[in-house]
């Protein structure tokens, strides 16, 4: 049969198109009206960031932190569009607010958002087709060639009706709507291109139809973003842990919180922000440890503040001889006037005699002999500790009770709590718990201590944690240390990762602290507090301590067993450089932002070369640290000119931080000089 002659089929009914995962199409109707969704999406929205798997889990900000947000967004045609972001709190969309996107590059668009105060938010974007944007440049293109624009003009006045309608702009935008279509029509009227065009074309006539213009084929990406704005303390912090039972200065007579409140002024010198304990429950009896976490303890050995829990009353209980609860909300108040905020530990584990085994055995696990299960890390076995678990007969009283106990000592004053071991409990447990506690007060900061492998501890980040430990403790080479940081500042962790740089923990004495002497522990310093938003240092850290168990990271005659005494201004301590660094951080705007990290060019592997700046360069400061604590290094480096935008042979005044004084740098390639027995590290703020 010829292809002209076929007999005429029925028209097809039309069919939904698929577009699984789209919120802009009707999940039910009939085709039409799907259709008619997707033709009004005319305008692609894509390839939006940050955003962290798809808006399963919350972009990380803190409190006046600028959020910078990145989208493809194009049409197809010629037309001029536009495009914003819309934000604001997450339970209360009606009253978001709505910030342009600027034009960069290859239909990349992006702005810049900041969020005042802590809790949940969410982002979208939204983009249409700017159709006085694009009459305005054709316009100009045609009258600049000396073409008619008669219809053009008309089409402007449709415009501006068309405006009227929109539904957008104020009472008075809509009133300057009306007097802008009269004063066209009696120009119109008077056959007065002119004066149509440049009206037309007026600076204020842009600013009103981009208040109130229609927005044509207004399209939106179908995810609302989530962002969790955090208080600056989760951000930027310097902490110190220390152990109060060792703050009397005698090793024969427990440290209580009066002891404490006397250390106050010693730690404000140095000039933290955040003061940690380690768990200060009551402590069980039974298996308790001797010194050097022996099996054998005497009958004055303490024990460790791990094995949590004994008759006197479990993790809502303080151990008797620290003090009362009045004792500790005293403390409270001394730290707060000193500028220091309390953090505890949390951590979530039992000593043979908690209460709650006797009280809940379904909350732990029973041997096959009817023996309760002991912590273990084969060959490693923790004789006074047990472990809770969270499913079986403990789901879901244990997870109730675990949240109640962080209530409890929110209700107690304290916003902080660093977690023991959180890798090894449930992801969803800590989701869960963390959002209960955020409804309570957003502004508690949790922060993970998990040294494991990085997916898991990129995956509690995701589900919570405001802070977590890092490998930074055994990054130690050049090579290292860039590496990691780089991917701390750079990749997509970086959106919701925050890590805090603690240089040594009652857990880890870390091998480079072990051999590298006086000068290794003002190097690591000098990293952890210059490098990282937060940073912490285990008590002792200030004295160089550094003996070790033979062959291990651990600390021989560790705090975690006995109570120490110290001389807190010995000679040989690095006080004064631990007040420098965290003055530097308190002055220095550029120190605030983690993610402003840069690595330059130092001719010398030993040495490691980097800078912080504000994005208005007002402070910019460079920093290069040996990392060979033995012997001198030096070498060319580069001077980061690019920067100010000035050429190679360029000038910029050095303020050398640490002596205070002044000179000039001229020329990108520089030289210096380090002997880590005088001082390991160099600071310079450089201005043009």
């Amino acid at each position: 049969m010829d292809d002209a002659i076929q007999t005429p089929r029925k028209r097809a009914k039309p069919r939904q198109p698929a577009a699984a995962g789209s919120d802009l199409l009707p999940r039910s109707g009939n085709g039409e009206e799907a259709l008619l969704a997707l033709a009004t999406n005319r305008v692609v929205i894509e390839g939006v960031t940050p955003e962290v798997d798809g808006g399963r889990f919350a972009v990380k900000r803190a409190e006046g932190e600028p959020l910078v947000i990145s989208a493809d967004v194009f049409s197809d045609g010629h037309d001029k569009i536009a495009a914003a972001v819309i934000y604001g709190p997450a339970d209360a969309e009606d009253s978001w607010a709505e910030a342009p996107l600027a034009f960069i590059a290859n239909d990349r668009w992006s702005t810049e958002i900041v969020f005042d105060r802590a809790g949940p938010y969410r982002y979208s974007i939204i983009a249409w087709r700017d159709l006085y944007a694009t009459w305005r440049d054709e316009a100009k293109k045609k009258r600049d060639a000396g073409q008619k624009i008669e219809l053009e003009l008309i089409e402007a006045r449709d415009l501006v009706k068309a405006a009227q309608g929109s539904g957008r702009g104020s009472p008075a935008d809509q009133q300057s709507l009306r007097q802008l279509e009269e004063k066209l029509e009696k120009l119109g009227a008077a056959a007065d291109f002119d004066g149509q065009y440049a009206l037309m074309q007026a600076t204020e006539t842009a600013a009103l139809l981009e208040a109130a213009g229609h927005r044509t084929n207004l399209s939106r990406y179908p995810g609302k973003v989530p962002v969790w704005v955090d208080r600056t303390a989760a951000a930027f912090s310097a902490w110190y842990e220390l152990m109060p039972r060792s703050q009397s200065g005698d090793v024969d007579r427990h440290g209580t919180f009066d002891d404490v409140i006397e250390r106050l002024p010693d730690i404000e010198e140095m000039g933290f922000d955040v003061l940690y304990f380690p768990p200060i429950h009551p402590i069980g009896k039974v298996n308790r440890k001797g010194k050097n976490n022996t099996l054998t303890p005497g009958p004055d050995d303490p024990g460790s503040p791990y094995a949590i829990g004994s008759p006197e009353g479990g993790h809502d209980a303080i151990h008797p001889e620290l003090g009362t609860f009045e004792d500790f909300a005293r403390l409270i108040e001394a730290a707060r006037g000193h500028g220091l905020e309390i953090a505890l530990d949390f951590a979530i584990q039992c000593s043979p005699d908690h209460p709650w085994i006797r009280e809940h055995p379904e909350w732990f696990d029973w041997r096959p002999d009817g023996t309760i299960q002991y912590a273990e890390n084969p060959p490693k076995k923790y004789e006074d500790i047990v472990n809770v678990h969270f499913y079986r007969g403990a789901l879901p009283s244990i997870w109730y009770q675990l949240r109640d106990i962080v209530l409890f000592w929110l209700d107690k004053g304290v916003r902080i709590f660093r977690v023991d071991n959180p890798h090894t409990k449930p992801f969803p447990f800590w989701e869960w718990m963390i959002a209960e506690v955020r409804k309570v007060d957003p502004g508690v900061v949790f922060l993970a201590e998990a040294f494991t492998r990085p997916k898991v501890m990129k995956r509690l980040a995701k589900v919570g944690y405001n802070q977590s430990y890092s490998y930074f403790t055994w990054r130690n080479t050049k090579y290292e240390l860039q590496e990691y940081l780089t991917e701390l500042t750079q990749d997509d962790c970086a959106e919701y990762m925050r890590p805090n740089f603690f240089v040594n923990t009652p857990d880890i004495n870390p091998l480079y602290l072990q051999v590298s002497g006086r000068p290794g522990f003002r190097t690591r310093l000098a990293l952890a507090a210059t490098m990282a938003g937060n940073y912490g240092v285990y008590s002792g850290f200030e004295l160089c301590e550094f003996l070790p168990v033979p062959g291990k990271e651990e600390y021989l005659n560790s705090e975690k067993y006995e109570i120490r005494a110290f001389d807190w201004k010995a000679p040989g301590n690095i006080r004064d450089d631990i007040a420098f660094f965290n003055r530097l951080r308190r002055t220095e705007p550029a120190m605030r932002d983690f993610r402003n990290l840069a690595f330059y060019s130092f001719w010398n592997d030993n040495v490691l070369y980097y800078g912080k700046r504000t994005a208005d360069l007002s402070s910019f400061l460079l920093f290069a640290v040996t990392l060979d604590p033995h012997a001198p290094q030096g070498g060319h480096f580069e001077v980061p000119l690019w920067e100010f935008g000035l050429p190679d042979d360029g000038t910029v005044t050095v303020e050398d931080m640490v002596t205070g004084q002044s000179f000039v740098w001229r020329g990108k390639i520089q030289h210096w000089w380090m002997n880590p027995h005088d001082r390991p590290y160099a600071v310079f703020k450089i201005t043009r």
